[in-house]
């Protein structure tokens, strides 16, 4: 599915991707400053959480509770290599029935569970952004 939208139609697009994923495994793929974290934090709102919703860049990961999930926001971006995701403890967060968020997938591409859906954003030169859900 291809979906263009500005920041606008922000919550249309996190309701499209919620609807439409087939897992909760959701894999961000896009260029540093294009609106990972943007649109997580739509889809985390969406899913009833109330908490401030912020990029895990330094801890790696941030856990919120949502109206009836448990999601899990990661960002390996600062990573040097997959252990560093082991040593964290990554494989039994997947082990869990809770939303899954991922920005930087390709850092840990070997962990990567094949239930997963890869959105992959690219921006515009008109400021709109073209998603890719799949």
């Amino acid at each position: 599915m291809k979906i263009t939208y500005t920041l606008d139609e922000l919550s249309q697009t996190a309701q499209h991707i919620i609807t439409y994923s087939k897992h909760k495994t959701l894999l961000f793929d896009a260029e540093m400053g294009v609106g990972k974290t943007t649109l997580i934090k739509e889809i985390c709102k969406q899913l009833g959480v109330c908490d401030n919703i912020s990029s895990p860049t330094y801890s790696l990961v941030n856990e919120y509770k949502g109206e009836e999930n448990t999601i899990y926001h990661f960002d390996f971006y600062r990573i040097q290599d997959e252990e560093e995701a082991y040593d964290i403890g990554f494989e039994e967060y997947l082990d869990t029935n809770a939303w899954i968020f991922i920005e930087w997938p390709e850092k840990i591409s070997n962990l990567l569970p094949e239930n997963s859906v890869k959105i992959k954003i690219e921006l515009l030169d008109d400021g709109k952004r073209v998603l890719f859900l799949g």
